[in-house]
This record gives structure tokens, sequence and C-alpha cells, in this order.
């Protein structure tokens, strides 16, 4: 299943998408529940998530099935047309347009990326944070901020936490993710460097676009195989696979929960491949007009512009 946040009169509503049509989840989830039987379970209208995190903690894919089942029904006899609308009209927000948490992220977990960033690859898992109020969406400008003359891209594989866990086991450390999205982990590189650490050149505000969609992981079997690519104008910087990683999924998702709970919704990004701007002589550093499109198989891509302050 693939999720969708979409912005219907102003409110953000949780949507399915399926080919080039969005099914919003919570009406169709609540006439469903209305055409049940008697004496069997129905939904209360407080029941019905209607946002990905409450979803990933109240709901359930049988419900997203029967939902999207009623949809396409509802279609074919011409009817709920209020209930489902083409995606090219649909002005999508980002999966989770605001996270509870800090989204976390990995540094050098690339060999090849920690190269060109003149750095060792690590031994252990370099974690560092980008806060909520970083998260724009597909379409939305990403802010080049006159406070920096080095705007970088990067194009990131993000995890969505599904399942509340500590000390989770690397070899169950999948059946804790709900699934996978897209995220460009846009750094101001000069602000990197004076700082002397990098949450600052990776927070300013629109440094975190996300989506087009939240992949279920029951299409995303292997996250180890999964091409990524980055385009600036069309033209291609970045060309890797996740198998490049140095620490996998269910790594990073074991380290990150050592001690420390994970709960449904957290954002884990997971490092980017070679090929960004400060890894090139002279670096094309980003522009405002500059279209970025960053794309992961099996998910779609991710295009923004760069927009003046």
């Amino acid at each position: 299943m693939r999720f969708v946040t979409v912005e219907v009169g102003g409110v953000p509503r949780l949507g399915l998408l399926e080919g080039d049509q969005v099914f919003l989840l919570a009406p169709l989830l609540r006439l469903a529940a209305g055409r049940k039987p008697r004496g069997k379970r129905t939904a209360r209208a407080g029941d019905v998530p209607d946002d990905l995190i409450a979803f990933i903690e109240r709901g359930s894919l049988a419900q997203a099935r029967a939902a999207l089942a009623l949809g396409r029904r509802l279609l074919k006899e011409g009817r709920g047309r209020d209930l489902v609308m083409p995606l090219a009209r649909a002005r999508l927000l980002a999966p989770i347009p605001r996270p509870r948490k800090n989204i976390f992220c990995m540094g050098r977990n690339y060999a090849e990326h920690a190269r060109e960033a003149g750095n060792p690859v690590p031994d252990v898992p370099v974690f560092f944070t980008k806060p909520a109020t970083c998260v724009v969406g597909p379409d939305a400008p990403v802010v080049h901020h006159a406070v920096t003359d080095a705007l970088d891209y990067e194009v990131e594989l993000a995890v969505i936490i599904g399942r509340r866990g500590r000390d989770i086991r690397v070899d169950r450390a999948l059946e804790h993710v709900f699934g996978y999205t897209i995220m460009n982990d846009i750094t101001a590189r000069d602000l990197q460097r004076r700082h002397l650490q990098w949450f600052k050149g990776k927070s300013l505000d629109t440094f975190a676009p996300l989506g087009p969609a939240a992949v279920h992981r029951s299409l995303i079997p292997d996250p180890q195989n999964l091409r990524l690519r980055m385009r600036v104008n069309g033209e291609v910087r970045q060309d890797a696979s996740t198998r490049d990683m140095v620490f996998s999924v269910a790594q990073l998702v074991s380290a990150l929960s050592a001690g420390m709970t994970l709960e449904p919704g957290d954002i884990l990004a997971t490092g980017t491949p070679e090929g960004v701007a400060m890894g090139r002589t002279p670096p094309p550093w980003l522009k405002p007009g500059d279209l970025v499109e960053a794309e992961i198989e099996g998910i779609g891509v991710l295009r923004n512009r760069i927009a003046a302050p």
C-alpha cells in the first residue's frame, strides 16, 4: 500500500495512492464500517485515523484494503467522486507533514560519500537529527536562505517506524518498520563547517523535503536492493544502490534503539551516496530556480525547486 497526505480544503487528509488516483482513507473507512452487519464491531468516528501516525498506531492493512476495495467499487458504479481525486489535481504534502520528533539521520553511511568528503568510513553509525520544522512536501519550494552560499543536495532512503521498541535485535528490526519514503537532506555546507557540527547546517526551514508517498514495507521486502538517484535540472548527480550502505536499515534501527525507545511515526534517514556538490570541483552549489529530483526505486520521485530567500 502507498500512503499519501493530501491537502483538501486547507486540511491535511490521509489517502491511499493507486495508479493516478488518491482514495481518501478516513471517509472510506467510515463508510465501510457503516456497511457492516449488526452485531459486528464498527468504527466510531474518533477511531478513524486521518493522518499517517494515527493510522500506524490504530489502523491496519486490512482496514486500508477494505477501504480501497470500497473506493474502487464506488468509482466503477460512478459514485463516490468526493472520496477519490485524480493525482494530477491533488496537492501532496509530506507523508508525515509534522513529525512528533526530530528526524533521526545517518552520516557517512556510504563509503564513497565519506571518502569524497575527506572523512574515514565509520566503524559505528554516526547519528544526528533535523527538526520537524524542516519538513516540506513534494513540489514545495526549498528556500535558499541568505545565510548560506553553499547549498547542497542528498538523496536518502527514509525509514518510518511502525512498532514501538527498545534494544531491538538486528534480526527483528525490520518488523518494527512501517514503510519507506524519500528524503532530500538539504545542507548548507558552509554552516556545517562554521558551527563545527552538522545540526545547524542541515536544519534550516524547508531543508527536509519528504515524499511523495510512504510505501508499506510489504512492497519493499529488501530495502538493501533499491536504486537511488538525484537529478539537478535533469543532470544525474547521484546514482547508487542501497546495497552500498555501510550499515543496513536493520543495523541502523537496532543501533538507534539501543537503550532508546523508538515510537510509531519516528523517521530515520539512512544516509546519502557519493555525488554531492561538496565532492565536486568546483562545487555546483544549488541556486534559486534549480529543480532537484530525488528518486528511489519502488517509491517514486520527490521534486522540489530551489527558491530565493
